[in-house]
C-alpha cells in the first residue's frame, strides 16, 4: 500500500473517483437500487419477475447488431478511463491497475481455478433466491437466433469483465490507497459496490456478487494482478449467456423466465 496522498490532493482523488464511478459502475448501481425499489413496489411478487441481461435493441436485424455493438464500445469508456489516469511512463505502464504481461499461463490458471470455486455457490445462491422469492428470473440472453448472436455475447462477456475488474479491483484498490483506506476496508468497500449494481437481480444477485467481490478482493489485495479476475470473470458469462437457452430447456422450473 503507497503513503496517503497529501490532504489537497486526497479530495482531487475523491472528485476523480466519483467521476470514474459517474460514467459507469456507479451510474449502474444507483440505477439498480431505483430498479430494485420499483420492482418492490409493484404488485407482482419479486420471486416472480424477470430481467433481461442482453436485449434485443432494434426489431430490425442490421440496426439491433448496431447498436449491440455501440453498446459494448462504450461500455469500455470506463476502462479505458481507468488506464488513462494510472497510466505510468515506465514499464509496466498499467501496473497500478494490476494489468501485466509477464505471467498469461499462470494467471489462465488462476483465473480457471477462481471459475471453479465461484461457480457452484454462484448456481446455488441463484436457485436458493429464486426457490425461496428474493431472486429475479435472469434472463442473461435475449437475443434473437442471429448469425451474430454468439459472438456479441463473447464480446458482451468480455465488455463486463473487463470494465468491472479493471475498476472495481484495479483502479478502485490504488486510488482508495491514495486516500489512506486499509486493506479490508478497500475489499468491503470494492465487493458492497460490486453487489450494488447487481441489485436489478433482486437480494440473490446481490448476495452472490458480494461474496464474491470479498474474495476477489482478498486475492487481488495478496497478488495484485489483475488478469485472473479478467479471465474468471468472462468465462462465467460467456457460459452463462451462450449456455442460458440450454438450462432454461433442462431446468425450467429453476432457471425458466416466467411468462409474462
Amino acid at each position: 500500500m503507497v503513503a496517503p496522498a497529501p490532504q489537497e490532493s486526497r479530495a482531487r482523488l475523491r472528485w476523480e473517483i466519483a467521476i470514474v464511478l459517474a460514467v459507469g459502475l456507479g451510474q449502474s448501481a444507483v440505477y439498480s437500487i431505483v430498479n430494485l425499489v420499483n420492482r418492490l413496489t409493484l404488485d407482482t411478487p419479486l420471486g416472480q419477475q424477470t430481467t433481461t441481461l442482453n436485449p434485443s435493441r432494434d426489431e430490425r436485424e442490421v440496426f439491433d447488431l448496431v447498436y449491440q455493438l455501440l453498446s459494448i464500445g462504450f461500455g469500455l469508456v470506463p476502462v479505458l478511463l481507468v488506464g488513462y489516469l494510472l497510466w505510468r511512463p515506465d514499464r509496466p505502464h498499467l501496473r497500478r491497475l494490476g494489468v501485466t504481461f509477464d505471467r498469461p499461463g499462470r494467471d489462465a490458471l488462476a483465473g480457471l481455478l477462481l471459475v471453479a470455486i465461484i461457480a457452484v455457490p454462484g448456481i446455488a445462491i441463484y436457485v436458493l433466491g429464486r426457490l425461496l422469492g428474493f431472486g429475479v428470473a435472469v434472463d442473461p440472453a435475449g437475443l434473437g437466433a442471429h448469425w451474430w448472436t454468439v459472438p456479441v455475447l463473447v464480446l458482451s462477456a468480455a465488455r463486463a469483465a473487463l470494465q468491472e475488474e479493471l475498476v472495481v479491483l484495479g483502479y478502485l484498490f490504488a486510488r482508495l490507497g491514495d486516500l489512506g483506506w486499509g486493506r479490508w476496508p478497500i475489499i468491503v468497500g470494492s465487493a458492497l459496490l460490486r453487489g450494488s449494481y447487481h441489485l436489478y437481480q433482486g437480494f440473490g444477485g446481490f448476495i452472490a456478487n458480494a461474496l464474491m467481490g470479498l474474495l476477489f478482493g482478498w486475492w487481488f489485495a495478496r497478488t495484485g494482478r489483475v488478469w485472473p479476475f479478467v479471465i474468471a470473470h468472462f468465462v462465467v458469462d460467456a457460459v452463462v449467456f451462450i449456455g442460458a437457452p440450454w438450462a432454461f430447456a433442462t431446468f425450467p422450473d429453476l432457471f425458466g423466465v416466467p411468462a409474462s
